[in-house]
């Protein structure tokens, strides 16, 4: 029943900029702690960005001063903004839905970020 979906990746070169979205449905993002994890190959899945309840953000040193994490509710939408892409900045990225007292948490399928040099 609860599904996210995120979509927006692509391949770019170095320095280029892609816009992820996650859309949920069964679900309501407003009551949830929102957050974006990707995963390079061979590696472990790591946290990008959250976004909380109230709006608060917390960002992976990774991604500080070239990602963005947003929400609007209203559409029950999460956006990842990603300036400044490297190389290294390849992997499948993941929408991730937190519940009130971490009594669940949903996963997105992924969305493919390729970012060539």
């Amino acid at each position: 029943q609860v599904r996210l979906v995120e979509s927006g990746g692509g391949l770019v070169q170095a320095g280029g900029s892609l816009r992820l979205s996650c859309a949920g449905s069964g679900i309501s993002f407003s009551l949830n702690l929102m957050g974006w994890y990707r995963q390079a190959p061979g590696k472990l899945r790591e946290l990008v960005a959250d976004i909380t309840v109230r709006g608060g953000t917390n960002y992976a040193d990774s991604g500080k001063g070239r990602f963005t994490i947003s929400r609007d509710n209203a559409k029950n939408t999460v956006y990842l903004q990603m300036n400044s892409l490297k190389p290294a900045d390849t992997a499948v990225s993941y929408c991730n839905a937190n519940g009130p007292q971490s009594l669940y948490t949903h996963w997105g399928q992924g969305t493919q970020v390729t970012v060539s040099s």
